[in-house]
């Protein structure tokens, strides 16, 4: 990999960079608009981080963090852990942000609203002033993000320099979680969900979950970043699709957002909180992505994984979304349950279940678990009755015993459906469903839910009757 900008890219990321500089000049010549602020941002955490992967390259590899791709005829190795470079600048760019949903805020509550000849009493001088009409809530939830954040990029960069076991990291990120909980509980506090129509006359039409809320909540936050872990092994697939959830979630929020609704909706701050985490997030993706895609020049590292998924995981936490979230992760969600057999040492479960790469044919295929000793006559059994429904390929000797399995995570399983492939089509292919799936969760969301609830949020009746944002 080359580690310098060319002439060309100079002078894009230059131009880029100083239009967002200039853009963001011009938003305190107003209320601060911190949309457009935030988008600006955006840019500039692209340029940056494009810029210092560049540059940093040769610096990770003399370091040792480097790899080799196992998926391609000529095994170059290149540098590893660039999502540390993503995390990092991301997490600069919202802080360096936190002024501008405040601007108008701060201008009012402060002597920057025209209070400048208010006198100072003596006591203030100790215990300061209080800001009365300032939306601490708000800034506490941003707080607490960024501290969360900070959390799980420690983890994550851990992991890549130590290689720690599955076992030991993967309740790290509810550790992680623990700043935006207590955020959740001081400052909404809200552990009722609505009852379908159907059940409320057992149930009532809220339900109350008490603390089993806030290990849901918990739980959300452990299985986001080690979905987007586990869902990983190509070129490119790990972040194209944070950056497919990111975009699905952001067309969420501008549901609640004017003009596509006309009124201010009470959700409009939960949503405007997420729209300003997620666009820099995109902003940094998409500069690692050029990077990563198909072929790969770096590799992201367990880093970005664990960084994307808490990035999500917060905003449909403190967004208050979190159900919704939930749908755009229906492939993950698979994943997950279907490569629980060797997560769980049902199945013998390698180190890596990467795809094979034959490198004849130059196409990857299903990759595969010797099996030492036979499986018991019930794990057999359910193999056997999985490879006929085509969600496994095994190999049987002379006795009819289960010699090799396919291994079980959703990437192998393309390939046992559509058959070996470049890795690019591979991925596209993914990607594809993952976007189809993430368009159909939508839907369920706003469209198929009235089936079995009285109105969708995006109302205002809803909010009258149970105050709950689901």
């Amino acid at each position: 990999m080359t580690t310098t900008l060319s002439k060309g890219e100079t002078l894009s990321l230059v131009t880029l960079s100083l239009a967002c500089v200039g853009i963001i000049a011009n938003t305190f010549q107003g209320d601060g608009e911190p949309l457009i602020a935030s988008l600006a941002f955006s840019g500039i955490a692209f340029a940056g981080t494009f810029s210092l992967i560049r540059w940093l390259g040769d610096v990770f590899m003399k370091a040792g963090l480097k790899g080799k791709d196992m998926s391609k005829v000529r095994k170059v190795e290149i540098p590893e852990t660039m999502g540390a470079v993503c995390a990092i600048v991301y997490l600069l760019t919202i802080i360096v942000f936190i002024p501008f949903p405040f601007f108008k805020d701060i201008v009012a509550g402060t002597s920057g609203g025209g209070n400048r000849d208010i006198v100072v009493e003596i006591q203030q001088l100790e215990t300061g002033r209080f800001l009365h009409r300032f939306p601490h809530s708000k800034l506490a939830s941003y707080l607490s993000a960024i501290l969360s954040l900070q959390s799980v990029v420690l983890l994550g960069i851990g992991d890549d320099l130590f290689d720690i076991r599955w076992r030991h990291k993967f309740f790290i990120p509810a550790f992680a979680s623990i700043p935006m909980l207590v955020v959740y509980f001081v400052d909404f506090g809200v552990t009722q969900v609505v009852v379908p129509v159907p059940l409320r006359s057992y149930f009532g039409d809220l339900l109350d979950l008490s603390w089993a809320y806030y290990a849901y909540m918990a739980a959300v936050a452990i299985f986001c970043p080690n979905s987007i872990n586990i869902f990983a092994g190509i070129n490119g697939i790990e972040v194209s699709q944070s950056i497919v959830i990111a975009s699905l979630l952001l067309v969420n929020d501008f549901l609640y957002l004017a003009p596509v609704t006309p009124y201010p909706h009470p959700a409009e701050d939960s949503h405007l909180f997420s729209v300003y985490l997620l666009l820099p997030f995109i902003g940094v993706s998409m500069a690692l992505w050029w990077h990563n895609w198909y072929p790969a020049k770096v590799f992201v590292g367990d880093t970005y994984c664990y960084f994307a998924g808490m990035v999500f995981a917060i905003v449909g936490i403190l967004g208050h979304f979190s159900k919704t979230l939930l749908l755009l992760f229906i492939p993950q969600i698979f994943n997950f349950v279907y490569s629980a057999p060797q997560l769980f040492k049902i199945v013998p479960c390698p180190r890596h279940r990467l795809p094979r790469f034959n490198a004849r044919t130059g196409l990857l295929e299903p990759s595969v678990t010797q099996w030492a000793h036979p499986p018991s006559k019930l794990v057999c059994r359910g193999l056997k009755l999985l490879h006929v429904l085509r969600l496994l390929d095994i190999k049987e000797n002379i006795n009819g015993d289960v010699v090799e399995s396919s291994n079980f995570t959703i990437i192998n399983l393309w390939l046992v459906w559509f058959g070996p492939m470049r890795e690019d089509r591979l991925a596209i292919g993914l990607l594809s469903m993952q976007a189809v799936c993430g368009i159909l969760g939508l839907l369920i969301r706003h469209k198929f839910a009235l089936w079995i609830f009285s109105a969708d949020n995006r109302g205002f009746t809803v909010f009258h009757q149970y105050e709950k944002l689901v």
